[in-house]
């Protein structure tokens, strides 16, 4: 067994204050700061810029950011990032955001752009060295902060750029800055946490260290996640889902995601539906197919759900579990159907395609999943 993890990771509330030790360590001169654009108008930036301005450290603040990005975004960035030579890259936003700084910190110093490196189609390969960064998140969801994994958009699904080396130099998880989430992003960026941790959970790559890890972050998740979402003032929660992303993030880096994520691309390609939504709308479905594969392991799960399984057998704690999924969704707020997102009937053939492209996510799944399994998926989804 083996754990992989950024060198550095900073969890708790106002550790932004450790990138005082971090410039000073690193000597940093010239600094490129990605982040939302809301975050900007939001003022979330200010801390940050002050540090450097306290430590006279020239900074480039661009908000040159899109959701669900595409290979063009991605060599924007990088292109912002070669004109300005900086020593250290600060990454602040979801999950887009911070994909951006990854590929920008490790491509900006090689030749080419996103699509010369890309899992499926690329034709180079990456070099051993990169800008240092510092990855910041803003939702509690995406554990980008965690994983040397870019995601972009291709047009009509999704490929990603991997290298151990685009782990973050350090991530620094403040739970501040999830304070003021929307409902609907919370919601969306918790349940993708979960969608991470379950994964990783039933993943035939998972290992005793990251279920330990999974199941601290779905226990934490299913207990917080209501108050986090609707109870704007309930911090506790939300500093309880900010940790659930982390130990979601190192379960999922290590073990893998499978056959949620790999349906969920699609629909972020496609149909530009944001991944935590994605992740949301398939979680059920997905495991009301693929519990069978999996049901033994998934009934482990029955006390974090609240489950009494006296006299009941495997397969029945689990279709139990998966309704709690189906609940859990709703609960937050989220959509159920695919239908609630214009797609229709006649969209499923090629979503069902470009699922199968998926090839890197679908062979963790426990349950092979093969055409006629993800077209029922997709058709149970739209039918909801």
């Amino acid at each position: 067994m083996k754990l992989i993890s950024p060198a550095q990771i900073h969890h708790g509330v106002d550790s932004t204050d450790k990138i005082n030790d971090i410039v000073k360590e690193m000597d940093a001169k010239k600094v490129y700061i990605l982040c939302d654009p809301i975050l900007e108008e939001l003022g979330s930036t200010g801390k940050i810029k002050s540090i450097l301005d306290d430590h006279g450290i020239k900074y480039e603040l661009s908000t040159n950011v899109m959701a669900e990005p595409s290979v063009e975004k991605g060599n924007e960035i990088i292109e912002e990032v070669r004109k300005y030579d900086p020593d250290l890259i600060i990454g602040l936003g979801g999950g887009s955001t911070l994909d951006l700084v990854k590929a920008a910190s490790l491509i900006a110093v090689q030749d080419g752009g996103v699509e010369n490196y890309l899992n499926l189609t690329g034709d180079k390969k990456l070099g051993k060295e990169k800008i240092p960064n510092i990855l910041m998140p803003t939702t509690s969801g995406t554990s980008a902060e965690i994983t040397d994994i870019a995601v972009f958009s291709t047009g009509d699904s999704k490929d990603a750029v991997t290298d151990p080396l685009m782990l973050a130099t350090y991530a620094i998880i403040d739970p501040v800055y999830t304070y003021s989430l929307p409902p609907k992003v919370a919601a969306a960026s918790s349940v993708d946490a979960f969608t991470h941790a379950i994964e990783a959970f039933t993943s035939v790559n998972a290992t005793p260290i990251t279920d330990t890890l999974a199941t601290g972050a779905i226990e934490k998740i299913y207990n917080n996640v209501r108050e986090g979402v609707w109870d704007a003032k309930n911090f506790e929660a939300k500093n309880e889902l900010s940790a659930a992303s982390i130990m979601a993030g190192l379960s999922f880096y290590n073990a893998g995601v499978a056959g949620v994520h790999a349906l969920a691309y699609p629909l972020g390609g496609n149909f530009k539906i944001p991944h935590g939504e994605s992740n949301a709308v398939l979680l059920p479905y997905v495991y009301n197919i693929i519990q069978k594969s999996c049901s033994n392991k998934l009934s482990k799960l029955a006390p974090i759900f609240k489950i009494d399984t006296a006299g009941k057998d495997s397969m029945t704690i689990s279709s139990e579990i998966v309704q709690k999924l189906f609940n859990l969704v709703e609960d937050v707020g989220l959509p159920r159907n695919l239908k609630y997102y214009d797609i229709k009937e006649n969209d499923i053939e090629l979503l069902t395609k470009n699922a199968l492209k998926q090839t890197r996510l679908l062979v963790r799944s426990p349950l092979e999943l093969k055409e006629e399994v993800i077209r029922k998926i997709y058709t149970d989804a739209f039918e909801g």
